[in-house]
């Protein structure tokens, strides 16, 4: 009988042990959780701001999943792998593997601001502590000062909107969410935002701080009560590189999810796996990602050998109504559609729909992803309803057959 040991309690943790599960019904699996908690929604954490969830609802899968998938949790931080005796040490214990996946995520990057260690009420926002943490000192009286105007630090804006008296965000990127959304594209967002009292400082941030007041690098001054650190984040990679590993941004892998070291493999935020769109490494740092990264490493970890190479960067995402979908590299030729309420970008390269950025009306968003991942040619569509309205029916009847597993 095999020994699987998971290091991290993230998505793509549980899909390891439903890949394991797929495949070996009997083996023994550890699952070392540092955040001392069984796998949650992180997703959810503004949503506990704004009062709609709360921790138990924000549980990834029933309380009952671990036990009945025979899954031991160890709550302690893992902190080290010997690869030699293939063991991992958590709380002084040595947990032996003969297949370990290493899911360890991603941390807040935190810059060293001078002054930063004298602001009292200062927070990250990644985990449901730190969500917890900041619930427990915001009242309607506080000014809130969040640096990062990308996808967490305009998360935490949104839960905090309309329990505190103001909201500035501030970025030295010139537009918000830069790392999706380009400059015709962010300002739609930023109108939603900025709709629903939070106030922007782009192309600017702090530079240090004196107690509540942050100094700009403009030469501003910014008074503030309580401050979000949102500056984006880095992959948990040191277990792996530490006995040798190959590690980038994140710990490289290949198709089936192997790191460097024999027996170990690794999944999610903190793995630099294959991107389709891009056809090289990247990490993809997104919840469908970490799933699919995670199931492939737990089946293969049991025995089968299974590849993983059409997953690419999906994002889906909105604030205060407005929904947001992008997906894939924007390369190539670009169709626009603009709107009211919205637009409308299509990326196609060598016939091949590569990219898309969506915000507004996302109806027929999985037929664009389908063909992304699937390589569709766009000469054998119909381009005005792919473009315009798209559904099924700008495939062939072969495609459709295919995409529907045979009903049409």
């Amino acid at each position: 009988m095999k020994n699987y040991v998971i290091i991290g309690g993230g998505v793509a943790s549980v899909a390891c042990i439903e890949g394991i599960r797929s495949v070996d019904k009997e083996g023994k699996i550890y699952l070392i959780c540092g955040e001392k908690r069984p796998t949650y929604c992180r997703p959810l954490i503004s949503y506990y701001l704004e009062g709609r969830t709360d921790f138990e609802k924000m549980q990834y899968r029933p309380a009952d999943f671990y036990e009945k998938n025979g899954c031991e949790l160890v709550f302690a931080t893992a902190e080290k792998i010997d690869e030699k005796n293939k063991t991992v040490t958590a709380d002084g214990k040595n947990y032996k593997y003969d297949k370990l996946l290493v899911a360890t995520g991603s941390s807040s990057f935190v810059p060293p601001f001078p002054g930063l260690s004298d602001v009292k009420n200062k927070f990250t926002f990644m985990t449901e502590s730190d969500a917890e943490s900041l619930n427990g000192v915001i009242n309607e009286n506080s000014r809130v000062l969040i640096i990062g105007a990308g996808l967490i630090g305009l998360k935490c804006a949104e839960g905090l909107a309309g329990r505190v008296k103001s909201i500035t965000v501030c970025d030295l990127a010139t537009r918000v969410l830069s790392s999706i959304l380009d400059e015709d594209c962010a300002p739609y967002m930023q109108a939603v935002l900025e709709k629903n009292g939070i106030s922007f400082m782009l192309g600017d941030s702090a530079a240090e701080f004196n107690g509540n007041t942050a100094h700009m690098k403009s030469g501003g001054e910014l008074e503030f009560d309580v401050l979000v650190l949102a500056l984006g984040v880095r992959a948990n990679v040191s277990l792996v590189k530490d006995i040798g590993g190959t590690v980038n941004r994140g710990i490289v892998v290949n198709e089936f999810m192997e790191t460097s070291i024999k027996d170990v493999y690794s999944a999610g935020d903190c793995a630099e796996g294959y991107d389709a769109s891009i056809k090289g490494n990247r990490i993809l740092a997104l919840f469908p990602s970490a799933y699919a990264e995670g199931f492939t490493a737990g089946a293969n970890m049991a025995g089968e050998s299974r590849k993983l190479l059409n997953e690419f960067p999906l994002n889906s995402i909105g604030f205060f109504g407005l929904h947001v979908m992008t997906a894939g590299a924007y390369v190539g030729e670009m169709t626009e559609i603009k709107t009211e309420s919205g637009i409308k970008r299509l990326f196609i390269d060598n016939d091949k729909l590569v990219g898309f950025i969506i915000i507004g009306d996302v109806k027929g968003v999985g037929i664009y992803t389908n063909m992304i991942r699937e390589g569709t040619p766009v000469s054998s569509v119909n381009e005005e309803i792919l473009i315009n309205s798209p559904s099924l029916a700008i495939f062939s009847p072969e495609i459709r057959a295919k995409i529907l597993g045979s009903v049409v």
